[in-house]
């Protein structure tokens, strides 16, 4: 069978169309801002190329003016989908930007009459969109912690493409035998292998976000926002293991805030999920990044500390009982903490062993009075201890 123009055209009109009811179904599944503006993108994509389909109709004004601009509005919200991806928010004006140029440009008669000048415009726009989507991505790299590098690559391909077409496509008219003109029949077969490689590849961007996002949420705590005992124990036991083999000091703080029943019974839970969650911001603020914080109990907290001998670790917990202790709705005497230290080297960098040692530690702690910091000395404590 011969791919004539209205062949090609139709087989696009129905990709356009399939993958933009896929998404959008997909985007019905989980609301995902993201598939949802893709899905829009796609569906007027596909109203567009039927539009501008229509030449040599006596109706030039719906291909030419309508048909692009539709064409241009779905650049514009694929743009926007890789932009609320990015965790950025939707911008109208920018959405709309080269649809409204096009719009204006159009009520221009020697624009309009020169098919040249369309394709370089056209194409420019169409470009300066996906290069706008990629440019998104690559600004939040960091922080999206997925992998960008198929959408990326996908964007500027199709960006390089019209490009290209901007600058040495003239405009062939289109036949009366209804074959396409050379360059045309390529603007057809790359929009169709874009809109299947962008629904892919934003798929499985919005897919692996969220298995990060399930990943993350199970390995940490709801209350604070700091790792939960499973995602402690995981990462403790590969930092033990390095520290182990490049000789280099561990330390462990375990803490455990002081009469929090009390607390309470006489304040309410509110009360005591408030204590939690400040105490696990001093905590993580007066951690280092390498450093691992987890809150593995009701109201105990461990903080491993990363290249800190037993001086450095004393240092980190008293600024952390201050800091805590000094907080206005602790200042009455309500709510301390205290924390036992033991450190690594200790313990052979065993994790089960080094939480008994510190846990020791805190015992001192707590015969002692409560709101104080013990380091774990293996003397002073086993005798303690017995």
């Amino acid at each position: 069978m011969q791919l004539n123009l209205a062949t090609l055209v139709l087989l696009d009109i129905y990709i356009l169309s399939l993958v933009g009811v896929l998404t959008l179904h997909a985007w019905s599944r989980g609301r995902d801002s993201t598939l949802g503006y893709l899905a829009a993108a796609l569906l007027v994509s596909a109203v567009g190329t039927l539009l501008a389909s229509l030449r040599g109709m006596g109706i030039d004004w719906v291909p030419i003016l309508l048909g692009n601009l539709l064409v241009l509005g779905s650049a514009g919200l694929a743009w926007t989908s890789l932009r609320v991806f990015a965790g950025r928010r939707p911008s109208r004006s920018g959405m709309l930007a080269g649809a409204a140029l096009w719009a204006l440009l159009c009520l221009c008669p020697a624009f309009y009459a020169s098919l040249s000048a369309r394709i370089l415009v056209c194409s420019l726009l169409m470009a300066g969109y996906a290069a706008l989507g990629a440019r998104e991505l690559w600004r939040r790299r960091r922080q999206l912690e997925v992998d960008i590098r198929p959408a990326l690559l996908l964007a500027m391909i199709h960006s390089g493409f019209y490009t290209v077409r901007g600058l040495i496509d003239q405009g062939v008219p289109f036949t009366a035998d209804g074959g396409p003109p050379h360059f045309f029949a390529m603007v057809v077969l790359e929009t169709q292998l874009y809109a299947i490689g962008l629904a892919f590849v934003t798929l499985a961007l919005v897919k692996e976000r969220a298995e990060l996002r399930y990943k993350q949420a199970a390995l940490s705590d709801p209350l604070t926002g700091i790792g939960n005992r499973r995602a402690f124990v995981e990462a403790a036991e590969r930092l033990l293991a390095d520290c182990a083999r490049r000789r280099r000091p561990a330390t462990l703080l375990l803490c455990d805030l002081d009469y929090f029943k009390q607390l309470n019974d006489n304040y309410g839970h509110a009360a005591g999920d408030h204590a939690l969650a400040e105490f696990g911001r001093i905590l993580a603020e007066r951690s280092r990044q390498s450093d691992l914080c987890a809150r593995i109990g009701g109201e105990e907290f461990v903080c491993l500390l990363d290249e800190a001998d037993s001086v450095t670790a004393q240092s980190v917990a008293e600024r952390v009982r201050r800091e805590f202790a000094e907080l206005p709705f602790v200042a009455d005497g309500q709510l301390s903490v205290s924390i036992g230290i033991a450190e690594a080297r200790d313990a052979d960098f065993e994790l089960n062993r080094l939480l008994s040692l510190a846990d020791e530690a805190l015992y001192v702690a707590k015969a002692a009075g409560r709101n104080r910091v013990e380091l774990y000395r293996a003397a002073p404590c086993e005798s303690v201890v017995s």
